[in-house]
């Protein structure tokens, strides 16, 4: 081998061991550095959840200091993180119990802080003042600096949308049912636990304001990733393939959802709309009978925006004002591409109206009242029909055959049960309540928007679940735009529901036949 042949083959050498001696010492680098980042890999198993709190869990800044202290480190944050997701649910409960009660509000400084007030009583308004915000600030829990240095780092507002999800599903579980559990479950702990939650969806109601939102329209050429939690996340009509989701969003639809700079990628709430020549009547219409995919929109046939899908995506942001904004900012987009559009309605499910019958006529089969719900014509059908007796049997019959969604198969108890159901689910909608306000949640949600309840619409889900939930009904609340801000501040304040003369002619047919 000729000296330069040497000389090439030892530069090469000399190469390839500096290239093995620089991946050696990225990796190396690597390794120290999702160490150093991450400490929690089997964090679980090497720290206890006290010592994690105490690192994590920074003492609350004196009133002199609250503008000067120093933020702590960001690796605080992600040790916070990475341990959370260590652990088991049950592990999960006990760390926020001991986060919510170990790291809250300080209440002996805010009680001598409180009795410091009161003797201020008489002094100047600036003494006052000063005291009154010592007590403010005194009344911020320990944690609540932790959940804003989280909210910083990436990925953080997710994790406390997730972590609030947790409290709420814990809040209604029976998690707290386990022997291990209930030993510690207390009224002080769950106070403790109901403002950790309050502080969070606080902080998360400021985050998620709607002038921080960005309003997207979902077109067939979104990203495949949000295509697919779209339909993912769809809760009111599920979507039955990728056609079904292409036409979705494809002529005469519209899909909107709201997104946030935190959550890229991250649809919050999604709003399905039909764009129709008249309100419609029936879902069939209009998640099962489509335009051809790529057919072109005829502007004159669009006279209707139909709200008949809005799914909140995340448990987390339960509480949230979302819903209500994302509405109205879709009513000035489709008002700006549509300037003659001048009818907005729902085409709303009604959950739970099936639940509320059979319990209604469970009451009234107790109460020896069996013939109050439906007319005597109405009951002689359903005898005829099932070959109950009269009275208790009838009622028995009819409570079975709402059960097991078989009424539906009768074109003949169709037809009778028709003008019973409508009315009675009318009064569910209109007259039944929780400390004043409609009982159904969807009804409360459009009344609170300023909706008007317009119209029950007979068979207009006859899906299996249309029909297990609603006998099949669903309802239009319809947006009259000049009365919205007039009707949501008489429902809000005085519990008054604004409803067409359909739904309280159906109303009065019930109370007039009922003595429920």
């Amino acid at each position: 081998m000729t000296p330069f042949h040497l000389s090439i083959a030892a530069r090469s050498l000399l190469k390839s061991y500096r290239h093995r001696a620089v991946l050696k010492t990225v990796q190396g680098l690597r390794a120290w550095e999702y160490i150093n980042m991450y400490p929690c890999t089997s964090i679980a198993e090497q720290k206890s959840m006290e010592e994690i709190l105490r690192k994590t869990v920074a003492p609350l800044p004196t009133y002199e200091m609250r503008e000067k202290s120093p933020p702590p480190p960001e690796s605080n944050s992600l040790e916070f993180i990475h341990f959370y997701k260590s652990l088991e649910k049950e592990q999960r409960l006990e760390f926020l119990e001991k986060l919510s009660h170990e790291f809250g509000v300080d209440h002996r400084w805010a009680s001598d802080l409180a009795a410091k007030l009161l003797e201020t009583r008489g002094r100047d308004v600036a003494t006052i003042l000063q005291v009154e915000d010592r007590l403010r600030y005194s009344l911020t829990p320990r944690y609540r600096q932790l959940l804003t240095h989280i909210s910083k780092v990436q990925g953080g507002v997710k994790f406390l949308v997730d972590l609030r999800a947790d409290l709420i599903e814990f809040a209604s579980s029976k998690i707290t049912d386990s022997p291990h559990m209930r030993k510690k479950e207390n009224h002080t702990d769950l106070n403790h636990k109901r403002d950790l939650n309050s502080t969070l969806k606080s902080l998360l109601s400021e985050w998620f304001s709607v002038g921080l939102l960005q309003l997207e329209r979902i077109t067939w050429q979104s990203p495949c990733e949000i295509l697919q939690k779209i339909s993912q996340y769809e809760a009111v009509h599920p979507v039955r393939n990728w056609t079904d989701i292409k036409r979705r969003v494809g002529p005469y639809r519209r899909c909107y959802a709201f997104t946030h700079a935190s959550m890229p990628g991250e649809p919050l709430v999604v709003l399905h709309v039909a764009l129709t020549e008249d309100i419609a009547n029936n879902i069939q219409g209009i998640v099962r009978e489509f335009a051809a995919i790529d057919a072109d929109e005829d502007v004159n046939k669009i006279n209707a925006a139909i709200f008949y899908s809005i799914s909140s995506t995340q448990a987390g942001l339960q509480g949230v004002e979302l819903g209500n904004y994302l509405i109205k900012r879709v009513v000035r987009e489709l008002q700006s591409e549509f300037p003659h559009m001048a009818q907005f309605s729902s085409l709303s499910p009604i959950p739970g109206f099936s639940l509320w019958l059979q319990g209604a006529l469970g009451q009234h089969k107790k109460e020896g009242r069996a013939t109050e719900l439906l007319s005597e014509q109405e009951w002689r059908e359903v005898e005829d029909v099932t070959g109950a007796a009269p009275g208790a049997p009838a009622l028995e019959a009819l409570r079975r055959l709402i059960g097991t969604s078989e009424w539906i198969r009768s074109d003949r108890l169709v037809h009778a049960l028709e003008p019973a159901l409508m009315r009675l689910c009318a009064w569910y909608l209109y007259g039944e309540k929780r400390r004043g306000y409609a009982l159904n949640p969807v009804a409360n949600f459009h009344l609170q928007n300023g909706a008007t309840m317009w119209r029950l619409n007979w068979q207009a889900d006859t899906s299996p679940r249309g029909i297990a939930n609603s006998c099949g009904i669903m309802v239009n609340y319809r947006y009259f735009l000049q009365e919205t801000s007039t009707n949501s501040a008489a429902y809000m304040q005085n519990k008054v529901i604004k409803a067409s003369e359909q739904v309280l002619g159906l109303v009065s047919q019930f109370q007039k036949s009922s003595k429920l």
